[in-house]
Order: C-alpha cells, then sequence, then structure tokens
C-alpha cells in the first residue's frame, strides 16, 4: 500500500508542477490568443484518471488474462510428482521470501519460459510452462521459480503498472494538447473538437507511447537484474547462473503476451532500447560478479 502510495502522490506532484509551470510560461494565455480553448488543469485530471484507470484494470485482471488467455493450470491438487515437487518449491521460497503462497499453474508450450503476475503480493500467480519443466534440471527450475518469486516479493508488478500508468496519463496529456493546437490552429475548428483533433491526438499518442516505452522497459530491465539476485538468494547464485546459461543454449523463446512479457524470465526483443529483459550474457555477468 505504502508503495502505491508514493507513486499515485508523485503523479499527483508532478501534475501539480506542469499546472504550475505552465501557469508561470503562461502556456494557458498562449493557447487562448491562439484560439485553443483549453482548461489544462481538467485536461490533467481526466489525463490521470485515463491513465492511471486502464494500467491499474489491466494489473486487477491479470490472473483471469493469463488463466484464460494463455491456458495456465493452476494446481489444485498434484496429479503427479513433478507437480507436487513444484508446490513445493514455491510454497519454500514464498515462505523464505515472507509472501503469500501463489497459485501455481502450468502452461503449455515447448518455450523454456515462466512469469508471475497478480493484483499483490498475497494474491500472485506463478507459472511455469511445459518446455521450462522438460528442457532444464530441478536446480534450474528452482531457480527460474526463485526469480519469479522474486518478483513477487519486490512488488514488481505493481510497481510497473504504476509506472505505465504514469506515462500512460502524460501522453494522454500531451496528445491531447498537441491534438487541441492542430485542429484550432491548422484546421481552424471553432467549437468542440473536429476530425482533425481525433487524428491528430491518436498519432500523437501512438508516436509518444513509443518514445515512452523507452522509459518503460528500461526500468523492466533494471528490475530484472533484482530479480536475478533475488533468485541466486532463494535458489542459490551456481542455480541461477545455471538457468539463464540453459536459456543461452535454448532457442529464442517465443514471446509472451502483452504485460506478461515483462514478467517472464526470458524476454525476447531486437533493439535493446525496447527489450523488456538485459541480454542474458550481461544478467550472466551480474551474477558472476556479485559478492
Amino acid at each position: 500500500m505504502l508503495r502505491i502510495f508514493l507513486f499515485l502522490a508523485t503523479n499527483v506532484a508532478i501534475m501539480i508542477v506542469i499546472s504550475i509551470v505552465f501557469s508561470v510560461l503562461g502556456l494557458s494565455g498562449t493557447l487562448d490568443a491562439n484560439g485553443v480553448d483549453l482548461n489544462l488543469n481538467a485536461l490533467l485530471i481526466m489525463s490521470g484518471i485515463i491513465g492511471m484507470s486502464g494500467s491499474f484494470i489491466s494489473l486487477a485482471i491479470s490472473k483471469w488474462s493469463a488463466k484464460r488467455g494463455m491456458g495456465v493450470h493452476v494446481i489444485e491438487q498434484p496429479q503427479n510428482q513433478t507437480e507436487k515437487w513444484l508446490i513445493d518449491v514455491v510454497k519454500r521460497q514464498s515462505q523464505r521470501a515472507g509472501i503469500g503462497m501463489p497459485e501455481v499453474g502450468i502452461f503449455n508450450t515447448p518455450d523454456a519460459n515462466a512469469f508471475a503476475t497478480g493484483m499483490t503480493k498475497n494474491s500472485s500467480l506463478v507459472a511455469v510452462s511445459t518446455g521450462l519443466l522438460q528442457s532444464m534440471s530441478q536446480d534450474e527450475v528452482e531457480a527460474v521459480v526463485g526469480h519469479e518469486i522474486s518478483h513477487v516479493a519486490n512488488g514488481d508488478m505493481v510497481t510497473m503498472a504504476l509506472m505505465q500508468g504514469v506515462v500512460n496519463t502524460f501522453v494522454y496529456f500531451f496528445a491531447s494538447i498537441i491534438g487541441h493546437v492542430v485542429d484550432r490552429v491548422i484546421f481552424k475548428t471553432e467549437e468542440g473538437h473536429g476530425m482533425g483533433y481525433y487524428i491528430v491526438q491518436m498519432i500523437a499518442q501512438i508516436a509518444l507511447s513509443f518514445l515512452a516505452s523507452i522509459l518503460v522497459m528500461w526500468f523492466s530491465r533494471y528490475r530484472e537484474f533484482k530479480a536475478d539476485a533475488g533468485g541466486a538468494k532463494l535458489a542459490g547464485r551456481e542455480k541461477m547462473i545455471g538457468a539463464l546459461q540453459a536459456l543461452q543454449h535454448a532457442h529464442e523463446p517465443e514471446e509472451l503476451p502483452g504485460q506478461f512479457a515483462a514478467f517472464a524470465i526470458n524476454g525476447g526483443g531486437v533493439k535493446k532500447l525496447f527489450m523488456s529483459h538485459p541480454p542474458l550474457e550481461e544478467r550472466i555477468a551480474a551474477l558472476q560478479n556479485r559478492r
């Protein structure tokens, strides 16, 4: 709850600062002089509601989405020794990490992968792929589970949702300003919103979101190093290094859909700026250099 409060407080503070800066610079007067009748304070508030609500709704339904969209089978009663062992590993590590026992699931894909999601530390889901269970040793799977448990214990799901919400807020805010200015100044719309506003606002949102994703992905990569360190603490450094090396030797996995890619053990990506995960060699080196 403290994490949520601090991020929301930060978002509000940024909105207040922007409002003050715009007032000092006389931006409202400049917009009015050009026929852009835009209430910046009201737009800031509306942008905050739109940006944060979408992010939190996505987080709130994340476990449901994983179960329905990815076909995650939650283990209610272990049906074999592998499932029993997996439950025991998650239970032991979650107790060490000081969080509530997550739901444990398996999803069917030949790729070696895993992810964690959920609204809170004590109401989470940890899921591993059939490919991971089949291609990795128990020590390596234990390290992967430790990585995902660390994501939960670190509050990464909430932090990423909050960060994405802040980014969404200001993307919508500045895209709306750009749309209003172009609609009034270029297309000469006198009242309401013309077609120019909707087209330009949509294009501006796409362009600004593209740029903002660089910041979000940078934080995601930083968070992966922390989860690797947590996995090494829970399972052992050599096991964590072994798991990452096993991923290096595997073929490039199919990237998980949407928000789940950011919490996977192995993330895809072409350009480093837009990768949710650091290169595996960097993650291995970070663990090897860790004292």
